[in-house]
């Protein structure tokens, strides 16, 4: 749903592997209980990854038309950032911010 691509997977059954969209990458590994699962069950808007793009209003409107659930909708932030939060099929939350203030938005 938020269009990356599997890279690879390793293992058997898999517990290592590697997603990416555009020229971003991801690296993700399996665990069967993080040792934060219950600061992450209190905190509702616990950030778990934060990706920097480029166009973060572009991708926000792509996942929007796509129909991904947002744990924050597009906001400008206090200290600049353009950012939008998603909720996984698990729960974590991840953040996708510009850090650059675009022509734009100025």
């Amino acid at each position: 749903m938020l269009g990356f691509e599997i890279d690879f997977l390793h293992g058997k059954p898999p517990f290592y592997g590697s997603v990416s969209r555009n020229r971003s990458c991801l690296h993700l590994r399996f665990v069967h209980e993080p040792t934060f699962s219950a600061l992450a069950a209190r905190e509702q808007a616990l950030i778990l990854a934060t990706l920097e793009v480029r166009h973060v209003r572009v991708l926000f409107e792509e996942y929007e038309r796509r129909g991904v659930e947002f744990a924050q909708r597009l906001m400008r932030q206090a200290w600049s950032g353009l950012d939008f939060h998603i909720r996984d099929l698990d729960g974590n939350v991840i953040s996708f911010v510009e850090c650059r203030q675009s022509e734009a938005d100025a």
